[in-house]
């Protein structure tokens, strides 16, 4: 029964959702069934139909300017359309005024299914706070409360495993903290007594006590989710230009109309009935059916297009955006780069057996869940090394593995766990070379000396070089974001061939940064794959994500990369730049026709019925033309 009632509810909100384009296709039937009636002369019954169809069809559209109007205290297109039907049906031309409304209703409820995506990436990044934590107390027992409970100075229990609840210091214990959340880095982060840690981000491995410095609704989660809200509450220039236009477009046409239901009777000695004639003409030449088709379906058609290479947009706005872009800021780890270390280099001492040493390097990090554990186990298969010796390990958070294999005792770690001195010396000191190429490097030793040293690196996607190379073609200014330091960056960034680069940006360093690029180049789009990215998403003129990427990123984004492919970027900016060519032809042939059936009714060289199909007839053109951007090819598209 509970089952079958979820079924009913999902349906309603379905229908909810698709109400606009259910109304539409009715009132394109009603007014198929009135046409019928009309041609076997059943007049009265068609004419109910038609009524019908003007209700079913405009409701919605109606509806909606008149509430726009009311709330802006201008008028809108939406108004002009339903004042041009309902002319037209005034003087005896109802299949052209339900037509109208039909196309107008149509076109309307394609925008609000393409645009109407639910804003649920808040509520994302709330799911990533804990409600709960260990408050310690003296020398009681840790007692689970909530969050919102909390106040600054209290001492907060978290174990392995568990997200830090709030931000604060280190009291008490060692870990290694993952902060990708954050700094959408993949490597843990060594912490210790002290240091600084933040909601959100997840306690690896040991237990550790923090002090809470900041009260739960200032943390750098809530920073987060207040940044986003603010960047979505504001309009685009773009946006606020065409809210402007229509406004005046749809007064002067008002305006005009008005004065011809008046002046050629007094000036020009037309009868009534001629001037009112003429000014309901007027109205239907002048209503916006082509200007408005000019847009919509090339727009539509493109993102179908889009959606067929693997690029989904999620509104013609965003679209239109990508035509200008000037500027793109990329993230870096699983957007640029695969999103997790690889080893590139295994050196050992010079009288060891590479073999073995690689052997028992895996069997001790086989064990750990750390990615550079993992990375190394994965090189050692990769290597062929499959029969690993028994070993008995203790993990030693913030610093390394102890293993003990046939009584000798193995340390793997950073530099400062084997002895900093002898992991500089090493192999010539080649730790210092490699570290200056951006790697990490993991040191081997046992009681005598270090045996040998892995180094690792996050590798740039294959695709990233083609992609970044693509994007330059077009003009387009590329700047790398990263929470990495300023010397794995610099290599990053040389090694996918980005103009600039910044380092160590946290969520709002990089929202700063996409201001700073808005300033100067004006159309910025950015890059990203995290929860971290989500706020600069959001500031960007046109937000990319990363299909595998986060959801609050895939949900804040404007335009999704469903196959992770960079280079779809290239295309992507293409195929807006062909649609914005078209939408410009039909633009400037829907208004031409517009303004030669205006002069045509001012001379009285056209009637009702030819200026319906000039009108109608404009229409379905600029709507052919713009459908050419389903058949529009990557090798037709020119930058």
């Amino acid at each position: 029964m509970e089952y079958s009632n979820r079924e009913n509810i999902n349906l309603i909100e379905k229908t909810k959702e698709h109400a606009e384009l259910i109304a539409a296709l009715m009132a394109g039937l009603f007014i198929v069934l009135a046409w019928r009636l009309d041609v076997n002369q059943q007049t009265t019954a068609a004419i109910m139909l038609y009524l019908i169809a003007f209700a079913v069809g405009g409701f919605a559209k109606a509806k909606e300017g008149i509430e726009e109007t009311i709330k802006e205290k201008t008028l809108n297109v939406e108004l002009l359309m339903v004042i041009a039907a309902i002319g037209s049906a005034a003087i005896g031309y109802w299949t052209e005024g339900a037509i109208l409304i039909f196309i107008f209703a149509m076109s309307g409820a394609l925008e609000t299914y393409a645009m109407n995506k639910s804003q649920r990436e808040i509520s994302a990044l709330m799911n990533l706070q804990p409600e709960e934590a260990w408050l310690v107390r003296g020398n009681f027992e840790p007692m689970k409360v909530a969050v919102s409970t909390l106040k600054i100075g209290d001492h907060l229990l978290i174990k392995p495993g568990e997200r830090v609840p709030a931000d604060g210091v280190i009291y008490k214990g060692q870990s290694s903290i993952d902060e990708s959340a954050i700094s959408g880095e993949p490597l843990p982060v060594a912490k210790s007594k002290g240091d600084e840690i933040f909601a959100g981000t997840v306690n690896l491995n040991g237990t550790i006590t923090m002090e809470m410095t900041k009260p739960n609704s200032e943390t750098l989660f809530q920073k987060i989710i207040q940044l986003v809200q603010e960047a979505q509450s504001e309009k685009s220039p773009a946006q606020q230009f065409i809210e402007k236009f229509e406004g005046t477009y749809v007064k002067f046409v008002l305006a005009v109309v008005a004065l011809m239901m008046v002046l050629p009777h007094f000036l020009l000695g037309w009868d009534w009935t001629t001037t009112f004639y003429r000014a309901m003409v007027l109205l239907v030449v002048a209503s916006p059916c082509a200007l408005v088709a000019s847009i919509t379906p090339a727009t539509l058609a493109s993102i179908s297009n889009g959606a067929k290479n693997g690029i989904l947009v999620k509104g013609g706005l965003h679209l239109e955006h990508l035509s200008v872009l000037r500027a793109l800021a990329v993230d870096k780890t699983g957007t640029l780069t695969q999103g997790k270390p690889v080893v590139t280099d295994f050196i050992v001492h010079s009288d060891s057996a590479r073999d073995t040493i690689l052997a028992t390097l895996a069997s001790i990090e086989t064990q750990s869940n750390h990615p550079l554990a993992q990375a190394i186990t994965a090189y050692a298969k990769a290597e062929g090394i499959t029969n690993l010796p028994h070993v008995a390990i203790e993990d030693v958070p913030g610093w390394g593995i102890k293993g003990t294999v046939d009584t000798i005792e193995y340390h793997v770690g950073k530099a400062d766990f084997v002895g900093t001195e002898a992991a500089q010396q090493f192999a010539g000191g080649i730790a210092s070379q490699l570290a200056e190429e951006g790697k990490t490097v993991i040191f081997m030793r046992n009681a005598e000396e270090i045996i040998a040293l892995a180094a690792l690196k996050d590798t740039v996607r294959p695709e990233a070089k083609q992609a970044i190379a693509l994007l330059k073609e077009l003009g387009i200014h590329t700047v790398m974001l990263t929470g990495d330091n300023d010397k794995t960056a610099r290599v990053i960034a040389q090694e996918a061939g980005v103009t600039e680069y910044i380092a160590q940006c946290l969520p709002q360093t990089k929202v700063t940064e996409m201001k700073r690029l808005l300033d100067e180049y004006q159309f910025v789009g950015m890059v990203g794959d995290g929860i971290n990215d989500a706020p600069a998403l959001a500031t960007a003129t046109t937000g990319i994500a990363m299909g595998e990427g986060t959801d609050v990123a895939v949900e804040t984004a404007d335009v999704i990369l469903m196959k992770n492919d960079l280079s779809k970027i290239a295309y992507a900016v293409r195929l807006s730049r062909k649609m914005q060519r078209i939408v410009k032809q039909n633009i400037f042939f829907s208004l031409s026709v517009i303004v030669l059936l205006i002069a045509s009714n001012f001379l009285q060289v056209v009637d009702l019925p030819l200026g319906v199909i000039g009108h109608e007839g404009s229409t379905i053109l600029v709507i052919l033309n713009g459908l050419r951007m389903l058949t529009v090819r990557k090798n037709s598209l020119a930058s």
